[in-house]
């Protein structure tokens, strides 16, 4: 089986291509503009390019991660929304019979009511040029009349978790600060429904491999909204910090107007017999211990 997979450098494509990867019977290909790209492509450029591409890449399934989750309006757009609608225009003429499972964002609901977990066929109502162009990308994926379904992942965790987020912002500052220094952070009072990376992956490998056709859109989360101070102290106490940790900094843009968000996930259990099987205690830690580790200097 032929995989191509798009945004594997970032923080859930790497993980995805790596539990692609370890699937018998699978070649992982790995599109992208970095030289050692096993297939050249570029989502945003010629959508000609992009056909030819596809033509000689010959997938029998794309797996789209590629996305930008912070910059200009017009760079998002470029990004989330044109993308996958270049993608989809050319998989009709390249390779029509392939799956695409391509990733949107909580962010594409905005605002959700408290305490009741949201269903893929809630109203969605972003609120921001991110979520708007996460929206756009998944409408063109659903709309293209392709074997596809878009995994809409919830807030991801993990090791290698990125400082756009709070979970690697927060790491990044404790360990600026030292065991004991003051760590300033944004509001930690909205609930979120954190999701390790890995169990996304997961879900990707049993997306591409399912037979038959899936829902047009599955959620992908814990399903447990958390107090993001949970998480924030979580990570403190991995890293063994001692110091102050005060809510005064500046947060999310992406995130400020949603309080309250959870997935629900019985969709991903029915479709694919997916569940999350990490737990946040395992994804704060291993996150830090992979950030950690990482910063250790060598002996020589």
């Amino acid at each position: 089986m032929r995989i191509l997979i798009l945004g594997a450098a970032g923080f859930l494509g790497g993980h995805t291509a790596a539990r692609l990867r370890a699937l018998p019977g699978v070649r992982l290909l790995v599109g992208g503009r970095s030289r050692d790209a096993d297939v050249p492509l570029d989502l945003t450029a010629d959508p000609a390019r992009l056909t030819d591409a596809l033509h000689a890449a010959a997938p029998d399934a794309v797996v789209n991660c590629a996305g930008l989750v912070a910059g200009s309006p017009v760079r998002l757009t470029d990004l989330n929304a044109r993308g996958p609608a270049a993608l989809c225009e050319a998989l009709h003429e390249a390779a029509p019979a392939a799956r695409l499972v391509h990733f949107g964002s909580a962010g594409e609901y905005g605002p959700t009511a408290p305490h009741a977990p949201v269903t893929e066929d809630a109203p969605t109502r972003p609120q921001t040029p991110y979520g708007a162009t996460k929206l756009a990308g998944t409408v063109a994926v659903t709309a293209a009349g392709l074997d596809a379904v878009v995994l809409r992942v919830f807030n991801p965790v993990g090791p290698g978790a990125p400082t756009a987020g709070l979970p690697g912002r927060l790491a990044a500052e404790l360990l600026r600060a030292g065991p004991d220094g003051t760590v300033r952070v944004g509001d930690l009072s909205a609930y979120r429904d954190f999701v390790d990376a890995r169990d996304v992956a997961d879900a990707v490998a049993l997306a591409v491999c399912a037979p038959g056709p899936l829902p047009s859109v599955l959620n992908i989360g814990s399903g447990r909204a958390t107090p993001v101070r949970e998480l924030a102290h979580r990570l403190v106490d991995a890293a063994g910090h001692t110091g102050p940790l005060e809510e005064t900094g500046d947060g999310s843009a992406r995130s400020g107007a949603v309080s309250w968000s959870c997935a629900d996930i019985g969709a991903a259990r029915a479709a694919l017999g997916w569940a999350p099987r990490r737990t946040l205690a395992e994804s704060v830690g291993d996150h830090w211990r992979s950030l950690s580790s990482a910063r250790t200097p060598v002996a020589r």
